[in-house]
């Protein structure tokens, strides 16, 4: 147990780390390119702090583990879009979320969910279902990017033969993020798994919220950055991710059978929070300490669904 517990601590640790440099490389590379922060928080942020459920899905599937991958995918897409979107304005302070930035990605993970439900309720995650479900993370990707407003916030020009330099120290900031939440989540996996919880579940509430870490600490230095586009876009683009590129890698290489009823009903409920969440945002516009409540009573509300 102390070994587990040391391997979450050093984790987290080098995720904190590698995430602020992560931040100060993207900003630089937003500002030397045309690209919009909101965009460059929800692909290249958010495929970075992702890399965790990434790796999950794919040795979840060849290991013959699917329950770990989609507890983890679903979860994931839940806690980012609840708990840690609200957990920023309480550390960062209330902030303005762009009604137009966030519609679209947003519904579009809702609908995504929708799908992957379709696809789970036989109870066989195909590769053609993962095929599908990397093929809907593409096809939002380039709705969003047509449909985002130009960048809100002002960024320095950086000079064109910096942005391979800062392209390349994101990349790598983002795998070590991922290399340090990878090491906290196995060791908080067997930790959970002392206390005899099913595997659906310890993936969808224990699981996600270690792969979900990296989102946090990013999210937190964003802010701090006053990079505010940046922290949504990466929130919405790695949700879109779990229910998308994430949860479908594995089964593109390794199908997988899964629990139909749990995985569904899941699906199903998240697809609802999220929709929720989506348009309670794009009401208020800003996201502070009463709207993060909703959205920690939108989280909370999973356990009972979930495990009575």
């Amino acid at each position: 147990m102390v070994l587990w517990i040391t391997m979450i601590v050093t984790g987290l640790g080098l995720a904190i780390y590698a995430s602020r440099r992560a931040v100060g490389h993207a900003t630089a590379l937003a500002g030397g390119s045309r690209v919009p922060p909101f965009f460059i928080g929800m692909v290249l942020l958010a495929v970075g702090t992702d890399l965790p459920e990434i790796a999950n899905s794919i040795v979840a599937s060849v290991s013959g583990h699917g329950d770990l991958n989609v507890g983890d995918g679903v979860g994931s897409a839940v806690t980012q879009m609840t708990l840690v979107l609200a957990i920023l304005p309480l550390v960062g302070g209330a902030f303005i979320v762009g009604r137009a930035r966030i519609l679209a990605p947003g519904l579009l993970t809702a609908a995504a969910m929708l799908v992957l439900a379709g696809l789970l309720a036989d109870g066989h995650f195909s590769r053609l279902d993962g095929v599908i479900c990397v093929c809907l993370w593409l096809v939002a990707s380039v709705i969003v990017w047509f449909r985002n407003p130009p960048g809100a916030e002002p960024v320095m020009a950086v000079p064109a033969r910096r942005k391979a330099y800062h392209a390349t120290n994101t990349l790598m900031s983002l795998a070590l993020v991922g290399a340090g939440a990878t090491v906290a989540v196995f060791g908080f996996i067997e930790v959970s798994e002392e206390l005899g919880v099913p595997e659906f579940l310890i993936a969808f509430f224990a699981t996600s919220l270690g792969t979900s870490l990296p989102e946090l600490v990013v999210d937190i230095t964003a802010l701090r950055q006053k990079q505010r586009d940046m922290a949504v876009g990466d929130i919405f683009g790695s949700s879109l991710i779990d229910a998308t590129l994430a949860v479908g890698i594995g089964p593109a290489i390794a199908p997988v059978a899964v629990d139909a009823s749990l995985a569904t009903s899941s699906t199903l409920l998240a697809a609802g929070a999220l929709v929720f969440v989506t348009l309670l945002l794009a009401a208020t516009e800003r996201h502070n300490w009463v709207t993060a409540l909703a959205l920690i009573g939108v989280y909370g509300a999973f356990y009972p669904l979930l495990l009575l």
